[in-house]
């Protein structure tokens, strides 16, 4: 069995709006997210700017015991509600066996660990929370997700770093194509803007030390040195054409591949052969049927680092060859930072509302071009024009490659 599939519903979290409508305007605004960090006192530490999100309250969504979930289960939990009330899509004895859930973090309860590590040090191991483990580990987004939602259908996790949202919706669309479901609720979800994750991050010399808000994230500028720390979960309803049809759901998008490699080369930096991001995107267009020139545009992983965005320059040369000049590329980190395991997820819906409302977003705040970095970057603000067919990408650490292409439903 294959069949086709769309997105019927969406729902987002992030530090530039926590409903579609206002991401997607501010998206289209170019918005930036970026500020000084709030979350904790990070007066010893180098970094500090983040991409936080801003004015949530999980009281404001519905969520009870906000205190038994980590904030990243939370900011699932309320874009999977949007999601579900944006597609319209009734959860019943019918159905629910046939209604699935693939949601993934890169990190999971980090705020969590550092939190219940220091009541331990200082009070001893009989003041640890009982709900320390099931607020920390990764699958409670998907296992929270199926509780709130009433779903029995598949319920799992990946787990794939800054790929994590790219591979859980591209698992779940073969979840809908191959037939074992008939929707599924798939994204990432991350909040690691914590003391111990940017004393991480911050250690391995990955992050912008940059005070300035507007030349922090910089994607392909030559002057890029480092990404900045982003938060928040997106979550799009994926769905047979065939039922979203029989019950004349609204329609966003239709998604056609996917596509998936290793580098194989190290656990952090990209292979300098390009060849792995190469082939998620080959991967995936060739799943859809179409060829390399037929993509209009391109939300790259775009990160802001020197190894990444020079590296994905050269595989999007190596994969599109004379049409890479001719293909929009841009990166939303430029406003939303780096999401980490929610990445892939809030990109992934960039490329849904672009197709559907007719524009290219912008990489915002560029100003020196990079010679080994010569691509389409978009920088000049959103561009008003119709696309066909959009390529989100994602490269994680681990050599974790994926690729998902999303094509303007007919």
């Amino acid at each position: 069995m294959s069949r086709r599939v769309v997105i019927t519903g969406a729902g987002v979290i992030s530090p530039i709006g926590n409903n579609v409508e206002d991401f997607v305007e501010n998206i289209i605004n170019c918005k930036n997210g970026i500020g000084f960090i709030s979350l904790f006192d990070n007066l010893q530490y180098k970094t500090k700017l983040a991409a936080e999100v801003k004015d949530f309250d999980p009281k404001n969504y519905g969520i009870e015991s906000p205190k038994k979930k980590d904030r990243f289960v939370q900011f699932a939990i309320a874009a999977s509600r949007e999601a579900l009330k944006s597609s319209g899509y009734i959860i019943d004895e019918d159905n629910k066996h046939r209604t699935g859930v693939v949601m993934g973090s890169g990190i999971g309860g980090l705020s969590t660990i550092q939190s219940e590590y220091e009541k331990y040090l200082s009070k001893g191991p009989k003041k640890v929370s009982s709900h320390f483990i099931p607020k920390a580990i990764i699958n409670m987004a998907a296992g929270h997700l199926s509780i709130e939602l009433g779903t029995r259908g598949v319920c799992t996790s990946s787990v794939t770093a800054c790929a994590t949202g790219t591979d859980s919706i591209g698992h779940a669309f073969r979840l809908v194509k191959d037939g074992y479901q008939d929707i599924v609720f798939a994204g990432g979800c991350e909040a690691s803007i914590c003391d111990l994750g940017v004393a991480g991050f911050e250690s391995m010399s990955a992050l912008s030390f940059s005070n300035d808000v507007d030349r922090a994230s910089i994607p392909f500028d030559k002057e890029r040195n480092g990404f900045v720390m982003g938060e928040g979960a997106a979550v799009l309803v994926l769905e047979s054409l065939e039922s979203a049809l029989n019950r004349d759901a609204n329609i966003i998008c239709e998604i056609v591949g996917y596509g998936q490699s290793s580098d194989a080369y190290h656990i952090t930096a990209p292979s300098p052969d390009a060849e792995g991001g190469m082939y998620s995107m080959k991967y995936a267009i060739e799943e859809a049927g179409i060829k390399p020139e037929e993509v209009d545009y391109i939300n790259a992983h775009g990160t802001s680092t020197q190894m990444n965005d020079s590296t994905e320059t050269s595989a999007i040369k190596k994969l599109f060859k004379e049409h890479s000049y001719n293909l929009a590329v841009s990166s939303t980190k430029s406003m939303t930072g780096h999401m980490l395991g929610a990445t892939g997820a809030v990109e992934a819906l960039v490329c849904c509302y672009a197709l559907n409302k007719g524009f290219i977003p912008s990489t915002i705040n560029y100003k020196e071009k990079d010679e080994e970095c010569d691509l389409d970057y978009v920088v000049e603000g959103t561009r008003n024009k119709c696309i066909k067919y959009a390529l989100s990408n994602s490269l994680g650490f681990g050599g974790h490659n994926a690729s998902l292409l999303f094509k303007k439903y007919e």
